[in-house]
C-alpha cells in the first residue's frame, strides 16, 4: 500500500512542503529511508519504531519505503518524524486509510515515549504549507502558539501520537489553536526608560533623529559618559512593531531557535550585541545548510557594536553591504539562501584605547601614533556609512548627582518619532499622487524610512530651498565629502525636516545635519 503524507523543512529562513511517500509490502521487514537525508533524518527509523511501540501499536513487521520529495532537495532535522509514522500507521490500517489528509501537514520530532517535541522553524513551515494550499497543521504543543501566528491555517496541538492517532481516526478530536491577539501583547511591552540617561542632550536629538529616520549612529567618548544606555533605550523611542514585520522577525529567530519560551511572536524590536570577539560568519551568517547571523536577528531592531574599533576589521568590513542592500545572501554547492537584514547600526567607542584622548581634565596616557592605529581599524568605506556622529562629553557632578526634573522619557520621544514617520508617509504619499507613480515602498510595503532612501528616492522626496542647496553645495566642496556623503546628509537633513512637519528641506535642516557628521573631521582627518 503506497501513502501520502505532507510535511516540511527549511533552508535559510524559507520552508518548503515535503511530501512524504510511505510504500509497504509484505515482503522480509525492512526499513529503506531515501530523498537526500542528512543523518539526523537518517535515525529517525529507530525513534519512529521505538516510538511506535511505546505507544501501544505494535510496529507493522513489513517492508518499508519512503521517500522524502524532492528527492534532491537536503533533509534536515528531525521535523520529518511524525509524518513518517502516520505514514506508515496508514498503511499498516492503525490510522483509517479513508481520512483524508491531503490537505494536512505534519511536524515534529518523536521522543521513544511517542511524544512530540518541540522543533525550531516552526513559523516558517506554517507559512510554506498555508502557501502551498495546505489547511491543516499538526505540531507540538510547545510550538503551537507560535504557530498560530500563521493566518488561514488551522493549527492542532498535539502532546503524543496517542492523541494524534485518536484525533485522526475520530474518536478525541483535537481543536484549533486560537491565534495570539497582537494588539494586546503590544500593550505589554516594558523597555529601559531614556529618561535614566542623565545629561546628554545632545546625543538625546541625535537618537531621536536616528529613530525617526532609521538612521545609522556613532557615539563617541570617554568611559562613562551613556554611550552603552543610549543605545540600549533606542527600541523604547521607536515605532511598534506592525504585525508583518513582527512576522518577518519571528521567522528570523524561530529558524534559530532563539524564539523566547511561550511567546507566539516577538513584539519587541530586537536588540543585538554581539561581542567583539565574533567571526565574520557569526555576524552575517552561513553553514552548510546557511543560518542567520546577528545582523539579521537584528532585522527590523538595532544591532549595537560596542567599542567597535575593537572589532576585526573583517568583521566591520562585512557590515558594508548589508547596510547598503538590507538583505544578504549566501551562496552554497547546494542551493543560495537570502537573510532580510533591515537594521538601525548603533556603534559606540572611545576616541583611544585609554579611552581619554581630547579630555579635559584627564590626560591621556596613548602615543600619538597608537592612537592613529586605533581609529585606523575603521575603514573610511564603513566610517561613510553612518549617517550620524555624535560626541558625548563627560558628564559634571551636578548632571550626575541631580535628576532632571525636566527630562523627557521615552513615550514622549516615541510619540514624535512616530508623527514625524507619519508625516512623511504623508508627504511621501503626496509627491507619488502629483507625479501619478505608484508608492515607493519597501520590502514589506511599509512606507520607507528615510535612511532607505535610494538615489531616485533622494531626488523624488528632498526638496530644498535655495539656501539650503547653496549651504550642501558649500559643505560638499570644502569639507571633501564623498557622494555617499552627500546622499547621507540630504536624508538626515529630510528627517530633521520631517520632525519638524516641513515639506520642504529649509538651511537650517541642513546645517544641523552637518553638524551631526563632522566627527571624521576632528578623528580621522
Amino acid at each position: 500500500m503506497l501513502s501520502k503524507i505532507y510535511s516540511a523543512g527549511l533552508y535559510g529562513i524559507d520552508g518548503f512542503v515535503v511530501t512524504v511517500e510511505v510504500d509497504a509490502r509484505e515482503n522480509f521487514a525492512a526499513f529503506e529511508l531515501v530523498g537526500l537525508p542528512d543523518m539526523a533524518v537518517k535515525e529517525a527509523k529507530e525513534r519512529v519504531r521505538t516510538a511506535c511501540e511505546n505507544t501501544g501499536y505494535l510496529f507493522p513487521e513489513l517492508a518499508y519505503m519512503v521517500n522524502l520529495a524532492p528527492a534532491d532537495r537536503r533533509k534536515e532535522g528531525t521535523v520529518f518524524d511524525v509524518a513518517i509514522l502516520v505514514g506508515i500507521l496508514r498503511c499498516a490500517g492503525a490510522i483509517d486509510p479513508r481520512s483524508d489528509l491531503s490537505d494536512s501537514c505534519f511536524l515534529g520530532e518523536l521522543s521513544l515515549s511517542g511524544e512530540l517535541r518541540p522543533i525550531r522553524g516552526v513559523l516558517c513551515m506554517c507559512a510554506a504549507a498555508r502557501d502551498a494550499g495546505l489547511r491543516r497543521v499538526y505540531v507540538p504543543r510547545e510550538n503551537a502558539a507560535e504557530a498560530a501566528a500563521v493566518r488561514g491555517i488551522d493549527v492542532y496541538a498535539v502532546g503524543s501520537m496517542r492523541e494524534l492517532i485518536a484525533h485522526l481516526n475520530a474518536k478525541e478530536a483535537l481543536t484549533p489553536t486560537c491565534p495570539p491577539d497582537f494588539e494586546e501583547e503590544l500593550s505589554s511591552i516594558s523597555l529601559p526608560d531614556l529618561s535614566d540617561v542623565r545629561g546628554q542632550a545632545m546625543a538625546k536629538r541625535a537618537m531621536e533623529i536616528a529613530a525617526a529616520g532609521g538612521h545609522n549612529i556613532l557615539l563617541i567618548g570617554p568611559p562613562g559618559t551613556g554611550k552603552s544606555m543610549l543605545a540600549k533605550r533606542l527600541p523604547s523611542i521607536l515605532p511598534p512593531l506592525t504585525f508583518e514585520e513582527a512576522l518577518q522577525t519571528t521567522k528570523v529567530h524561530s529558524v534559530t531557535g532563539l524564539l523566547p519560551a511561550g511567546e507566539s511572536l516577538l513584539i519587541r524590536r530586537p536588540f543585538r550585541s554581539p561581542h567583539h570577539t565574533m567571526s565574520a560568519v557569526s555576524l552575517v551568517g552561513g553553514g552548510i545548510n546557511p543560518m542567520p547571523g546577528e545582523i539579521s536577528l537584528a532585522h527590523n531592531g538595532v544591532l549595537f557594536m560596542d567599542e567597535l574599533p575593537e572589532f576585526p576589521k573583517q568583521v566591520t568590513d562585512g557590515l558594508r553591504q548589508p547596510l547598503e542592500d538590507h538583505a544578504v545572501t549566501i551562496t552554497r554547492a547546494n542551493g543560495r539562501a537570502t537573510f532580510p537584514c533591515s537594521f538601525m547600526l548603533v556603534a559606540a567607542m572611545n576616541p583611544c584605547r585609554c579611552g581619554y584622548f581630547g579630555h579635559p581634565t584627564r590626560p591621556c596616557t596613548c602615543r600619538r601614533g597608537d592612537v592613529a592605529r586605533y581609529l585606523s581599524n575603521i575603514s573610511g568605506p564603513m566610517l561613510d556609512r553612518m549617517d550620524i556622529q555624535i560626541e558625548l562629553p563627560s558628564l559634571t557632578y551636578e548632571e550626575i548627582s541631580t535628576p532632571d526634573p525636566d527630562a523627557e522619557t521615552s513615550a514622549v520621544v516615541r510619540e514624535r518619532v512616530i508623527k514625524a514617520r507619519a508625516f512623511a508617509a504623508r508627504r511621501m504619499a503626496a509627491v507619488d499622487a502629483a507625479q501619478g507613480e505608484p508608492p515607493h515602498n519597501d520590502a514589506t510595503d511599509a512606507p520607507l524610512c528615510n535612511a532607505r532612501l535610494d538615489p531616485a528616492g533622494i531626488h523624488r522626496y528632498c526638496r530644498m530651498d535655495a539656501d539650503a542647496v547653496q549651504l550642501l553645495k558649500d559643505a560638499y566642496e570644502n569639507l571633501g565629502l564623498s557622494a555617499r556623503g552627500h546622499d547621507r546628509i540630504l536624508r538626515v537633513a529630510r528627517t530633521i525636516a520631517d520632525l519638524e512637519e516641513s515639506d520642504i528641506i529649509a538651511a537650517h535642516h541642513v546645517a544641523e545635519a552637518i553638524q551631526l557628521r563632522s566627527l571624521d573631521r576632528k578623528y580621522w582627518s
